[in-house]
């Protein structure tokens, strides 16, 4: 028996933008004519690949193109790449979500997929009712599933609410019953999104501790996406790295997420709006521009001794909108150091910055990070424009980077890895004291 648990070959899918399905029914009958004369899908030869930073002139645009891979049985395998790169998508058409465009997909066992917020749930259903529903879909008896019922409610901690109907669940309630269904109903193949992050701190360790246990222990297949590089090279032994919907690299992980985070340096320490990757836009302000300035100039290299500013120039759209503009300061790993806003230096509260409405107009804020504070590291700026109504912030994340280089002032002749997210000059005194 082979120990190949996934293999991909030439994975492509394609879709039609504004539209609902293939578009026409005339491209239908295309396809479909196509398919009966044994040839290439006609649509398959156009479209473009998805990079949304740049405008397109083609209706269609390829989610992904051209993935083949190979996954072992019993391996953790990490994917990575920025919001929009396929992983989603890859993950969808290995649970047979939705079908490919083009390419094949041979899986070897039950596949358990958590993908979303309460996959596979039915709202008016109970969380008992659920689990005996997904275990029925992954193929396991009622004596299997009821063997293992105690464990599932046990590890979601969600003992008190089992007999609820989900619709009634918070969405940390679903994700840890979905995540104990899928984790010990023992399918061959466990496929997690990023869904994780949507639970606290203890039942994301909780998540990882399990998942490390059924590919260790149990032998079993897991593939998991996530923007936590921390969490990816603890969990993961190799690692795709996927770009606007192809496949930019596999092997090891160290290996991956440095190529993944010297593919993020690349600029110039400005980004302007053309090029800003947004997670959500707002309808209250957007960015002009984000830079990294020190020493008078604009660069994506600084000294550790000296100051970085953060300059975050911006628009707001409608007069009198409460918006403060927010920055966070990552680490190479995904790790937020600090999150600062506009507000702090006026020694004002949240409660009372957001009295301050602002004209519409364009402005610039500039964050200054002091000298000798920040380690001799590659550190990542993902910036917000926060509005009263926080569902409605832009939101462009780690959208650019810049490296700190020690210059032998700090580090003097001590040649090793500093340890540390942060390396602050502090005040040492010392006295005799006998």
């Amino acid at each position: 028996m082979s120990d190949v648990a996934i293999r991909v070959e030439n994975l492509g899918k394609q879709y039609r933008l504004g539209e609902i399905g293939t578009g026409t029914l005339s491209h239908d009958l295309n396809r479909w004519w196509a398919r009966m004369r044994g040839k290439e899908d006609p649509f398959a030869t156009v479209g473009e690949v998805n990079d949304r930073t740049v405008k397109g002139s083609s209706d269609y645009v390829w989610s992904l193109r051209d993935v083949s891979f190979e996954v072992k049985q019993g391996e953790v395998l990490g994917i990575i790449g920025r919001n929009g790169a396929g992983k989603s998508t890859l993950l969808k058409l290995l649970s047979k979500v939705t079908s490919p465009t083009t390419g094949r997909i041979k899986v070897q066992g039950r596949i358990a997929s958590l993908l979303e917020v309460g996959t596979g749930f039915h709202p008016e259903l109970t969380g008992r009712e659920n689990v005996f529903l997904n275990g029925a879909i992954l193929g396991m008896t009622k004596a299997e599933i009821r063997s293992k019922f105690d464990e599932i409610v046990d590890f979601s901690g969600v003992e008190r609410y089992i007999d609820t109907p989900v619709k009634r669940y918070s969405s940390g309630m679903y994700v840890r019953l979905a995540f104990a269904v899928a984790a010990f109903l023992e399918p061959e193949i466990l496929i997690v999104d990023e869904v994780l992050a949507v639970g606290d701190a203890e039942f994301q360790k909780k998540c990882l501790g399990r998942m490390q246990d059924v590919s260790h222990n149990d032998g079993r297949t897991v593939l998991f996406v996530s923007h936590n590089m921390a969490a990816v090279s603890n969990l993961c032994n190799t690692s795709l790295f996927l770009r606007n919907g192809t496949l930019q690299s596999q092997g090891p992980t160290e290996q991956i997420i440095e190529e993944y985070i010297a593919f993020g340096k690349q600029n110039s320490g400005q980004v302007m709006e053309a090029d800003i990757e947004y997670a959500h836009r707002s309808s209250k302000g957007y960015f002009n521009a984000i830079s990294i300035v020190s020493n008078g100039e604009v660069t994506s290299s600084v000294s550790i001794r000296s100051e970085v500013a953060v300059d975050v120039d911006y628009t707001i759209t409608e007069d009198a909108a409460v918006v403060y503009p927010s920055v966070h300061l990552l680490d190479n790993m995904g790790t937020c150091i600090f999150a600062s806003f506009n507000g702090e230096s006026a020694n004002l509260g949240v409660d009372e910055f957001f009295g301050q409405p602002l004209r519409k107009g364009r402005y610039r804020s500039r964050m200054v990070i002091p000298g000798s504070f920040l380690n001799e590291k590659t550190y990542t700026v993902s910036a917000f424009l926060v509005p009263l109504d926080t569902n409605d912030m832009a939101i462009a994340t780690e959208t650019l980077s810049f490296s700190v280089t020690d210059t032998g002032e700090m580090r003097k002749e001590y040649g090793g890895d500093w340890t540390g997210l942060i390396r602050p000059r502090m005040m040492w005194r010392t006295q005799l004291i006998g």
